[in-house]
């Protein structure tokens, strides 16, 4: 029987000035999708420092990671099944190193323009708009809720 295994993925959700850091990347397809900085988990690594280092690497700012905002559990068209932790930050310098391969640019975006790429189909997931959605709510935790050791 084969094992069923989640992916464990993390994601930065970081509003300046009422813009949202974005992510645009080229996925192989006929235009790019957008995202909030994120990726996969990697072996020893706490989610709160997975979602540090994947905003240096895709987007390249320096964030502060203040809180929890859920777990988004999300089934992709090809049956992976993905445990996606958000965490909200605060942006504190943008860095001169390069984007992640796959990634074309940065960008702070107004929730509006956010917007219409989801109405375009350009956003990467369904969990894209839910994290904005539940941040604008008030819905967040305190880091304390993960216990990690």
């Amino acid at each position: 029987m084969k094992r069923w295994t989640p992916r464990v993925a993390v994601a930065s959700v970081i509003e300046r000035s009422g813009r949202y850091l974005m992510v645009e990347e080229d996925r192989g397809g006929p235009f790019s999708l957008f995202n909030q900085p994120a990726g996969h988990l990697e072996p020893g690594e706490r989610l709160t420092q997975a979602a540090v280092r994947e905003t240096q690497e895709e987007a390249a700012w320096q964030v502060a990671i203040t809180d929890y905002l859920g777990l988004y559990i999300f089934t992709a068209r090809d049956g992976l099944v993905f445990h996606s932790h958000a965490f909200v930050g605060l942006p504190l310098a943008r860095l001169g190193t390069p984007l992640d391969k796959g990634i074309v640019a940065a960008h702070w975006l107004t929730l509006d323009e956010i917007d219409d790429l989801e109405r375009a189909g350009r956003l990467r997931s369904p969990l894209v708009m839910q994290r904005l959605r539940d941040l604008r709510s008030g819905r967040l935790y305190p880091l304390d809720v993960i216990r990690e050791r």
